[in-house]
C-alpha cells in the first residue's frame, strides 16, 4: 500500500485510533501511578503499574506489527501526549495527599491564624522579620482538597498575605484535619 491508499483506508484510521486510545489509557495510568508512588501508596501503585504495562505491550506491539502505516505512529505519539495531560487533570481533581502552606502576613497574622483555626485548621504561628519589619509566618498543614478553601480564607482575611504551598507526607502525630 502506498501512503495515499493508507490515508484513505478506514481500517488504517481505525487501527491508529485504537492505538491512540490504548496509549491514552496507558499514559493516564502511568501518570497517576507515578503520583501514587510519590505518595507511598504501594498497593494502588502495583495495580496501576500492572494494568499500565499490559496496555503498553498491546499498544507497542500493534505499532511495531504494522510499521508501514504512519498513522499508527502518529496515533501512538498523540496518545502518549494526551494521556499525560488527562492523567494530570484526573490527579488534580482527586487532590490526594497533604500540603504545607506557609503564609506570611505583614499586619493581620493573629486575625488570620484565628480565622484559620475557626475553620478547623491547625496553625503554627511563628514571629519573623521581613524586608519591612516584623511579620507573622503561619504554617498550616492541610489536605490538598482544602487548598482552595485556604486560599479564599487568606484572601478574604488578609489580601496582602504571601502564600506558598508544598506537598508533604505526614509521618506521625500532630493535628491533621481529616
Amino acid at each position: 500500500m502506498n501512503w495515499l491508499e493508507i490515508l484513505l483506508s478506514p481500517a488504517a484510521w481505525l487501527a491508529a485510533l485504537g492505538i491512540f486510545a490504548l496509549r491514552v489509557a496507558d499514559m493516564t495510568f502511568d501518570t497517576l501511578r507515578v503520583l501514587f508512588v510519590m505518595r507511598g501508596r504501594k498497593a494502588i501503585s502495583w495495580g496501576m503499574g500492572f494494568i499500565q504495562s499490559v496496555i503498553f505491550v498491546v499498544a507497542i506491539s500493534s505499532v511495531l506489527g504494522n510499521l508501514d502505516n504512519p498513522l499508527n505512529i502518529i496515533g501512538y505519539a498523540a496518545g502518549f501526549a494526551t494521556g499525560n495531560v488527562i492523567g494530570m487533570i484526573i490527579e488534580e481533581r482527586l487532590a490526594i495527599g497533604h500540603v504545607q502552606a506557609q503564609i506570611v502576613s505583614p499586619r493581620r497574622g493573629v486575625l488570620l491564624a484565628n480565622a484559620l483555626r475557626q475553620a478547623g485548621f491547625g496553625v503554627t504561628e511563628i514571629p519573623a522579620r521581613g524586608k519591612d519589619g516584623m511579620v507573622s509566618m503561619l504554617s498550616v498543614s492541610i489536605l490538598r482538597k482544602d487548598t482552595g478553601r485556604i486560599e479564599q480564607l487568606v484572601h478574604e482575611t488578609d489580601p496582602e498575605a504571601f502564600v506558598t504551598i508544598e506537598e508533604v507526607r505526614p509521618m506521625r502525630r500532630g493535628f491533621w484535619r481529616g
